[in-house]
């Protein structure tokens, strides 16, 4: 698939890029600098949608001619969203919340055309369940420094956060960070007029 306008990625997420490279799409990636901080009153599906929205909408004003692409993950659990922990301490105290437990994993994507005047966002929700965790495994995996840079403290293609998953309900790639089916899926319906195949 080729997108015949500059396809932008408002994100500076390794992940994310690896899985558009996945999908055969060029792109630039421009980090969108907006306040994830969130709003813990706002259902997670709605802030997740929020934040895509406005990563792509940052962007967007400095690339108008772009299809800009923003999106946001996080973890809910039992009421609580889980977005990058602040350090090590919350990475493991993360952790242990999760541990032989199910968890909720959000993911809201946006695509902005200022052009054409086009904005479309969908979300993806997947449920993941974690096995056991003992302290040692928690503090090693911390350790790593892999836990930093992810919502709920984990990540699912990591060598060692792999090894936490007992099953999943829904997307992987959305647990990856970028539900990549939903994607194709509001580009065919929505920007038909700027992919060939």
């Amino acid at each position: 698939m080729r997108i015949c306008t500059d396809f932008v990625l408002a994100s500076q997420s390794p992940r994310r890029r690896k899985l558009l490279r996945q999908m055969g799409i060029s792109f630039f990636h421009i980090p969108a600098n907006v306040d994830e901080t969130a709003d813990l009153a706002i259902e997670p599906r709605r802030l997740v949608e929020s934040l895509a929205l406005k990563k792509a909408m940052a962007v967007s004003g400095r690339r108008p001619g772009a299809l800009i692409l923003g999106a946001d993950t996080i973890v809910a659990y039992r009421g609580l969203i889980l977005g990058k922990p602040s350090g090590a301490i919350e990475a493991a105290a993360m952790l242990r919340q999760l541990s032989a437990s199910t968890h909720i994993v959000y993911t809201g994507i946006a695509l902005v055309h200022a052009d054409s005047h086009r904005n479309v966002t969908a979300v993806e929700s997947t449920a993941v369940t974690f096995g056991h965790l003992s302290e040692t495994e928690i503090a090693s995996y911390v350790k790593t420094g892999s836990p930093l840079d992810k919502a709920g403290a984990y990540g699912i293609q990591d060598d060692m956060g792999a090894l936490f998953i007992e099953r999943i309900n829904g997307d992987y790639y959305n647990v990856v960070g970028l539900p990549i089916r939903s994607l194709y899926m509001l580009l065919k319906k929505h920007f038909n007029d700027l992919i060939e195949f």
